[in-house]
C-alpha cells in the first residue's frame, strides 16, 4: 500500500472499521512468537479454573492487531511514532474463534510536524476491549 499523504487527511476522517479474526491457532502462534506461554491463552480448563469465561487473547496481541490497522491506513508501520492504550476487557476466544473490530477517527492534524492523531475504538463481541487507544502517525 502506498503511504498516505498528509494533504489527503483531515480531522474527522474515519479509519476502518476493520474486522480482525482471532482463533485458538492465532493464540498458539502468538504465544510461540512472543514467548508468553501463560495457559490462560491456550488451555480452556485452566482459564476457567482461574475465573475466566474461556481462553483469552494476549493483551499485546490485541494491541498489535489494532496497531496494524493504523499502520496499514498510514501505508507503512514505520510511520507510527506513538501508540498507547489501556486494556479494559479481555478478548474471549471460544473454540470457534471470534473477531476484533477496530475503527479510528482522526482527531488532530499538525501540518507543520506532519503528525496525525488517531483515536481507536477496539471491540470484541460488542464489548470495548481497549480504552484510550491513541496512535500518532507521521505523514508527508
Amino acid at each position: 500500500m502506498a503511504a498516505r499523504a498528509l494533504a489527503s487527511v483531515s480531522v474527522g476522517e474515519i479509519v476502518g472499521p476493520v474486522t480482525v479474526p482471532v482463533t485458538r491457532d492465532t493464540l498458539v502462534a502468538y504465544a510461540n512468537a512472543s514467548g508468553d506461554q501463560n495457559p490462560i491463552h491456550q488451555d480452556e480448563e485452566f482459564a476457567r479454573s482461574v475465573g475466566l469465561p474461556d481462553v483469552i487473547a494476549h493483551g499485546m496481541w490485541t494491541m498489535g492487531a489494532a496497531g496494524t490497522v493504523v499502520a496499514e491506513w498510514a501505508g507503512d508501520a514505520g510511520r507510527v511514532v506513538e501508540y498507547g492504550t489501556r486494556f479494559t476487557k479481555p478478548v474471549v476466544v471460544p473454540t470457534s474463534g471470534t473477531t476484533v473490530t477496530v475503527e479510528g477517527k482522526v482527531t488532530a492534524v499538525d501540518a507543520e510536524s506532519g503528525r496525525v492523531s488517531v483515536d481507536l475504538a477496539v471491540a470484541s463481541d460488542g464489548q470495548k476491549v481497549l480504552g484510550r487507544c491513541i496512535a500518532v502517525v507521521r505523514l508527508d
